[in-house]
């Protein structure tokens, strides 16, 4: 008869135990709230990224820009190296 009372005692003294440690409804709220400012933290994050897109956007267009000014440069070079080369040929040269 004693095995049984000090069994039913150890079962009651560790469900009381493990029943005493639980966290409480306060911890959860506080959880809801960082997740929600983490939601925002990422949304700016977002933001950021867009941001990021468009100014890379806006590179890429602007060395598109050099590139091609580069290119007609040294197309207008090219004429007229062309056109003194003709000059020469021809004695019209103002040498």
């Amino acid at each position: 008869m004693k095995k049984p009372i000090l069994m039913l005692a150890l079962a009651l003294a560790t469900s009381l135990f493990f029943t005493s440690c639980r966290e409480t409804n306060e911890n959860e709220t506080d959880d809801m709230e960082q997740m929600e400012s983490d939601d925002m933290d990422d949304m700016d994050d977002m933001d950021d990224m867009d941001d990021a897109g468009n100014d890379i956007e806006n590179a890429a267009n602007d060395a598109g820009d050099a590139v091609e000014n580069a290119a007609n440069d040294a197309g207008d070079a090219v004429e007229n190296a062309a056109q003194d080369v003709e000059d020469e040929v021809e004695g019209n040269d103002d040498y």
